[in-house]
């Protein structure tokens, strides 16, 4: 079947749309087109364009909380192909400004670690399985 449209953007409402594109630059790449603060734009290499947009009264989204509010939606990132590599993107992200929500693999079942970012919204480091 043929697409509709194609993905333009995925945006995330925040109370400060440069620096949440400069926490996810610093975390994917890409350098914000910051020259409108009411729409910020980062074009992450080899993925998608984020978009950050400025929402009056924005209430974060909550995770893993189902009744109110939710997360809304969360973004992936490869984080690499073992826990050291985790390990060490978890780091980063925490002195970027990222804040532990799930740390707990499981005993091995899970493949990915939950943060916040500094406005809140959920987003996950994954282990890509070598092979």
């Amino acid at each position: 079947m043929a697409p509709v449209a194609r993905i333009r953007n995925v945006v995330l409402d925040c109370p400060d749309p440069v620096a949440l594109a400069r926490f996810y630059a610093a975390i994917a790449g890409g350098t914000p087109q910051e020259e409108d603060p009411e729409w910020v734009v980062l074009q992450v290499p080899s993925g998608p364009r984020l978009a950050f947009q400025p929402s009056p009264g924005y209430t974060p989204p909550e995770w893993p909380r189902a009744d109110r509010n939710g997360q809304q939606f969360h973004l992936d990132f490869d984080a690499g192909s073992s826990w050291a590599d985790v390990d060490a993107a978890q780091e980063k992200v925490l002195a970027l400004g990222a804040r532990p929500l799930d740390l707990d693999d499981q005993g091995g079942k899970k493949d990915f670690r939950v943060f916040a970012d500094p406005a809140g919204h959920p987003f996950c480091l994954c282990m890509i399985p070598e092979g």
